[in-house]
C-alpha cells in the first residue's frame, strides 16, 4: 500500500553535479570516431552471468561484475586519445586523471537500466554519438522519486560528479535508432 503513496517530482533544473554541453565535437570527428568502433571486437555486456543487448568494450581497466574488481585493460587507442583529452577539459581533469574508457553500442531497442556506476569510479564523462537518447536521473525521496530528463544529443557531452554521481540513480530508456557512446571514468 505504501508505495502507491509514492509520488514523483520532477525537477525544472538539473541536479547538483549534472553538467551537460552539446557539440563537444565537431561532425567530422564524429564521423572519425564512428569509423573506428565499427572496427573494435565489441561484445555483449555481461552481467552476473546475463547477457545485455548492448555491446561494449572497455580500454585502461575493465569492471568485472562477477568478482566486483578493477582489472587491466588493453592501452586506450590512439583514436580515443584527442576524446579523451576532450572530456578532461570539459570536467576541468587532466587527460591522464580519466585512465578508463567504455565504448558501447546501443542498437535500436536497446536500454540501459537504472544503476549508480561503481564506487571505484570517480567522475563520470559520457559522450552522446550518432542519435539523441533521453537520459534519465533519479533519486529517492522519504515519499517517493525525484526525477530529471534531459535529451542527449549527438556529439554531447555530459558530467556526472558529486552528489548526482552517488546519490542518483540514471538509466537510458530502449534507443530508437542506434547510437554510440564513449564513457570516461576518473578512479575514486
Amino acid at each position: 500500500m505504501a508505495s502507491s503513496l509514492r509520488k514523483t517530482i520532477k525537477i525544472p533544473e538539473p541536479p547538483a553535479g549534472f553538467i551537460y554541453q552539446q557539440n563537444l565535437i565537431t561532425l567530422a570527428e564524429q564521423a572519425g570516431l564512428i569509423n573506428q568502433i565499427e572496427k573494435l571486437p565489441l561484445k555483449e555486456f555481461e552481467f552476473h552471468g546475463y547477457l545485455g543487448k548492448r555491446r561494449t568494450m572497455s580500454f585502461g581497466w575493465r569492471y568485472s561484475f562477477a568478482d566486483e574488481s578493477l582489472n587491466n585493460a588493453e592501452t586506450i587507442p590512439e583514436f580515443l586519445l584527442p576524446l579523451k583529452s576532450k572530456a578532461a577539459l570539459f570536467a576541468g581533469l587532466a587527460p591522464d586523471d580519466l585512465p578508463h574508457v567504455l565504448v558501447t553500442e546501443y542498437s535500436p531497442g536497446t536500454p540501459i537500466g537504472w544503476h549508480r556506476d561503481k564506487g571505484v569510479f570517480e567522475d563520470v564523462i559520457g559522450i552522446s554519438l550518432l542519435s539523441s537518447c533521453p537520459f534519465r536521473l533519479r533519486r529517492k525521496t522519504e515519499t517517493g522519486w525525484e526525477r530529471f530528463t534531459k535529451t542527449l544529443e549527438p556529439r554531447s557531452a555530459y558530467l556526472l560528479r558529486g552528489i548526482v554521481r552517488t546519490q542518483w540513480e540514471h538509466s537510458i530508456p530502449p534507443v530508437e535508432q542506434l547510437r554510440y557512446s564513449i564513457t570516461f571514468r576518473s578512479l575514486r
